[in-house]
C-alpha cells in the first residue's frame, strides 16, 4: 500500500478496504509503520513504538473484527498495556510497567485495532500544551513552530500529520477538544462514565476525565464509541453499554434549539481575550446552523467563571498531591525526591495543604453547576461557544519560564505553601493555566458530552475549532449534528499537506 493511499483514508475507510480484500491488513500496518518511522523523528508525536508486538497480535485478530488491521496509537497516560511502560509524560515513571491491560485497551484489541505505540503527553497530563521535559515536544503539522496543544498533543499531531487515522486521547479539562481545535481535527468528549477507566482507576479528577479519541471524521469517532462504551466491573457510574452511535450519524438531526455564546462569563475573571478569528469562527458556525434550519439564539450559560475556575483548580491540586503519593508508592522513591518538573512539584505542594473542607466544597460547586446546566438544557438542546481563545500557541509560549519556576521552588520552604494559598495563589494559577482555554472545563465539571468541530481556517492558515455542548447523556444527538456539519464543511479536505514533505525539510524542522 502506497503512503499516499494510506493517508487518504480514515479508519472506517481502511477497514472497508481490508474487509473487501483490496488490501491486506499487513500492508496497511506496514504503511503506518513506515509513515511513523519517516515522519515522527521531526514531528515528536510518538514516544515509543511496539511494531513487532503489534504484528504478532495482528495474527490472532479474527477477520470479522470490525477494525481488523487498522493502525492506532494510544496515549502515554491512563491507557495501560500489560507489561509495557506507561510513563505519563514523566521521568519519574519512565521505567514503570503496567501489570494489566486497561479495560479500554482490551476493548481496542477486541475491535481489531493494531496498537502501534504511545503518544506524547505533558507530565501527568497537567497542562494544555504538550511540552514535557522528559520527552520530545510534538509539533503542530499546520505550523511546526507551534504546539498541537495538550494534554493529547501527541495524539493530535499524529492524526493531523497522517501517521494514523485516529489516536486515543483523554479529556480532563479540554484535552481532546483543545488539540482538536489547534490541529483541525474532530474531537469528541463523551458523557461522564461513558468510557471505562478500569481496572486501575474508577474516577480520575472526580470524574472530570473521559477517554476517547481524536479523529479526522465523525464516523470514526462514532464507530469507535460503539465498541468501547459501557461500564466495566465495579465502575462507579451505572452507564451501561449502548449501541447506535454510528447509526445516529446517518440520520440528520431534528430542528435543534441552539444557544450561542462567546464564553464571556467563563473567560472574564481570567483575563481571556478572544481572538477575532475565534469570534468569526463562532459567528460563521451560528449562521450555518441557522441556514440548516436550527433555531439559533445568543445566550450566555448560567455559570460564574471565577468560581468555576477556583473549584476546578482546587480538585486539580488535590488530585495531583494524591497522584504524587501514588507514584512514590509505585517507585519506592519519596515524594520529595521524585524526578518531576518544578511546576509539578510546586503545584503538588500546594495540593498537600488543601483542607478536606475546601476540597468537598469545590466538588459541591461542580454539582451545583451541573444542575444549572441541566436546567439550561431544558431550554436549549445545544450550546455553541469557543474551544480556545485563539489559534495554537508557539512552542514554549505557555510553559512556565525559568524565573517563574524558580519562584515556585520557594514553595519548598516551611509554611510558604499555606501562606501562598491564603494570599490567593490559587487564583493566579487559575489565570495562568486557563486564560487561553477557559471554555472547555465546564463540560468536564458537569459531565456533559462536548465536541470540537474544525469549522474554520484563518487567513494565516491555522485551524480554529468551535465547541458544542449537549445535555448529559445526549451523545447521539451531538454526533448527529457533527455529521450534518461535516457534510456541509467537508473539513477532511482541509487537513495539512503530509508533513514533512522530504528529508531535507524534516532535517530543517528538527533543527
Amino acid at each position: 500500500m502506497q503512503l499516499d493511499d494510506y493517508r487518504r483514508y480514515d479508519a472506517t475507510g481502511l477497514s472497508e478496504l481490508i474487509r473487501h480484500g483490496d488490501v491486506s491488513r499487513e500492508e496497511v500496518v506496514a504503511a503506518a509503520c513506515s509513515q511513523i518511522e519517516t515522519v515522527n523523528p521531526g514531528l515528536g508525536a510518538v514516544v515509543r513504538t511496539r511494531f513487532d508486538k503489534a504484528r504478532r497480535e495482528l495474527e490472532r485478530v479474527p477477520a470479522e473484527a470490525p477494525f481488523a488491521g487498522v493502525p492506532l496509537l494510544t496515549k502515554d497516560l491512563l491507557m495501560a498495556i500489560q507489561g509495557e511502560p506507561m510513563a505519563c509524560g514523566s521521568a519519574a515513571l519512565r521505567h514503570w510497567r503496567a501489570t494489566d491491560d486497561s479495560t479500554l485497551v482490551s476493548r481496542l484489541r477486541q475491535a481489531g485495532f493494531a496498537i502501534l505505540g504511545q503518544t506524547a503527553t505533558p507530565e501527568l497530563g497537567l497542562m494544555g500544551i504538550t511540552e514535557p521535559k522528559a520527552f520530545p515536544h510534538p509539533r503542530n503539522p499546520w505550523d511546526p513552530q507551534r504546539s498541537p496543544g495538550g494534554s493529547s498533543g501527541g495524539a493530535a499531531a499524529a492524526v493531523a500529520a497522517g501517521l494514523v487515522p485516529l489516536a486515543m486521547a483523554g479529556d480532563g479539562g479540554g484535552s481532546i477538544r483543545i488539540p482538536a481545535s489547534y490541529c483541525g481535527l474532530f474531537g469528541f468528549k463523551p458523557s461522564r462514565g461513558r468510557v471505562p477507566l478500569g481496572p486501575m482507576y474508577a474516577e480520575v479528577w472526580e470524574g472530570a476525565v473521559v477517554e476517547h479519541a481524536l479523529t479526522r471524521s465523525v464516523r470514526d469517532s462514532a464507530a469507535l464509541l460503539d465498541h468501547i462504551n459501557g461500564m466495566d466491573v465495579g465502575a462507579p457510574m451505572p452507564m451501561g453499554r449502548e449501541e447506535g452511535f454510528l447509526e445516529a450519524t446517518r440520520q440528520p438531526p431534528t430542528r435543534l434549539r441552539i444557544a450561542v455564546s462567546l464564553g464571556e462569563p467563563l473567560g472574564r475573571s481570567l483575563g481571556s481575550v478572544l481572538d477575532p478569528q475565534a469570534r468569526q469562527a463562532i459567528e460563521a458556525a451560528a449562521q450555518r446552523l441557522e441556514a440548516l434550519g436550527h433555531h439559533v439564539e445568543w445566550c450566555e450559560p448560567p455559570v460564574d467563571g471565577e468560581a468555576l475556575a477556583d473549584s476546578y483548580l482546587t480538585l486539580y491540586l488535590g488530585h495531583l498531591a494524591a497522584d504524587l503519593a501514588w507514584i512514590a508508592e509505585q517507585t519506592g522513591v519519596a515524594v520529595g525526591k521524585l524526578d518531576i518538573e518544578p511546576s509539578t512539584r510546586a503545584v503538588g505542594r500546594l495540593g498537600r495543604q488543601l483542607k478536606a473542607r475546601d476540597y468537598v466544597l469545590g466538588k459541591r460547586h461542580w454539582n451545583r453547576v451541573a444542575r444549572d446546566m441541566g436546567a439550561f438544557h431544558q431550554r436549549f438542546d445545544m450550546l455553541l461557544m469557543p474551544v480556545a481563545a485563539g489559534t495554537a500557541p508557539r512552542l514554549g509560549e505557555l510553559y512556565p519560564p525559568p524565573a517563574r519556576e524558580r519562584l515556585m521552588s520557594l514553595l519548598a520552604l516551611p509554611g510558604v505553601p499555606q501562606l501562598a494559598l491564603k494570599l490567593g495563589l490559587l487564583k493566579r494559577l487559575a489565570s495562568d493555566a486557563l486564560r487561553h482555554t477557559p471554555y472547555t472545563q465546564l463540560a468536564n465539571l458537569t459531565g456533559q458530552p462536548a465536541m470540537s468541530l474544525p469549522m474554520h481556517v484563518t487567513p494565516a492558515g491555522l485551524p480554529v475549532g468551535v465547541q458544542v455542548l449537549g445535555a448529559m447523556g445526549d451523545d447521539r444527538r451531538l454526533l448527529k449534528l457533527a455529521a450534518e456539519l461535516e457534510s456541509e464543511v467537508r473539513w477532511s479536505d482541509q487537513l495539512p499537506r503530509p508533513w514533512p514533505v522530504d528529508k531535507d525539510e524534516q532535517s530543517a524542522t528538527a533543527r
